[in-house]
């Protein structure tokens, strides 16, 4: 009798202890996937905490308010909107100072960023003589909503923006771009749609392309994360803490609560349904994304691709240490 109550009590607490995680996890994937209505900086990045830090972190969660915009660009912009499944986008439409255009560049941005954080690179690609499209993702900046799925729907924000830019080239009259209320119209000029993408907004580009009909005629992504699952497990990494069995939950949830199917989230498989000329960017340095992820992409890109590594680089924009070698690799690429 004394050995029967013990087991029940044993799967009584295995019970509990699993409904709890359950519990931390849901918790978890919801703040990690829903901005909060609020201001204030989100929480630092896991590799700057202390242990103390990391563990307030584990039981409390991130804190995070929905990324706002900084300043407007020094070049001239117009704000436009784009409509889009997850809401209304957005974004920010520039031309090149001088001469007819070569095509657009279209940037999306990182998890908890905003198209504030891409004037750099959209001047240099104004320089070079492109149109520039800075996209505020769907719940980020000043575009509709307070949700991420880090990649998933944010393709559909990338469709968007392309299919806005391309309409735009179909109906293209030669005339300059009017405002039309808050929204704008979209630019009346040809040219090719070139791609940018960082991290989350590489991985958007990425399915869009996959799985959505999107074909540009180059991709520059930077540091796109092999599948949700790995990003996951290299979180906890970068703390120090054993990944299982709470990155599956996480991930798990997160699709859950979101309605997709988080564990299809892979950049990995997108990457062999990809024709298009594609630059794919990676600083050695980085602990959310492997070396392992990015040959397993690369290796997968089923077009024309090249490759650059950044050494000593983490999960940061590249032309913070190497101004002069991005510059170098995005601009060779560009040219072919």
């Amino acid at each position: 009798m004394r050995y029967c109550s013990r087991r029940r009590w044993l799967l009584f607490l295995l019970l509990a202890g699993f409904g709890a995680m359950n519990t931390v996890a849901f918790f978890h994937a919801w703040r990690f996937t829903h901005f909060a209505n609020e201001p204030g900086l989100h929480s630092p990045n896991p590799e700057q905490l202390s242990p103390s830090q990391k563990l307030w972190l584990l039981l409390t969660g991130i804190r995070n308010p929905k990324p706002q915009n900084g300043p407007k660009p020094s070049f001239p912009v117009e704000t436009v909107t784009i409509p889009s499944p997850n809401g209304p986008l957005e974004a920010w439409y520039a031309r090149p100072d001088s001469g007819r255009a070569r095509g657009t560049v279209a940037l999306f941005h990182g998890y908890t960023s905003s198209k504030s954080h891409l004037t750099h690179e959209a001047g240099y690609f104004r320089h070079l003589g492109y149109n520039v499209l800075l996209v505020d993702q769907a719940g980020n900046g000043n575009s509709a909503g307070f949700r991420t799925t880090v990649g998933y729907r944010e393709a559909d924000d990338v469709a968007a923006a392309y299919h806005w830019l391309n309409d735009s080239i179909s109906n293209s009259s030669g005339s300059p771009l009017h405002r039309r209320g808050a929204g704008g119209e979209a630019p009346r000029e040809g040219g090719k749609v070139i791609l940018y993408g960082i991290s989350m907004g590489a991985v958007a580009i990425m399915r869009a392309e996959a799985e959505l009909g999107v074909q540009p005629t180059a991709n520059i992504l930077e540091c796109p994360y092999g599948n949700m699952r790995q990003t996951a497990y290299n979180r906890f990494a970068s703390m120090h803490v054993p990944g299982f069995p709470m990155a599956d939950l996480l991930v798990f949830w997160g699709g859950v609560q979101n309605g997709f199917w988080a564990y299809g989230l892979n950049a990995e498989h997108y990457a062999s349904q990809i024709h298009t000329p594609t630059l794919l960017l990676w600083g050695t340095a980085d602990p959310r994304v492997t070396r392992a992820e990015t040959d397993a992409i690369f290796a997968h890109l089923a077009g024309p691709k090249a490759r650059h590594d950044f050494p000593g680089v983490g999960h940061e924009p590249y032309w913070h240490r190497y101004a002069t070698d991005w510059e170098q690799q995005t601009r060779a690429f560009l040219s072919r």
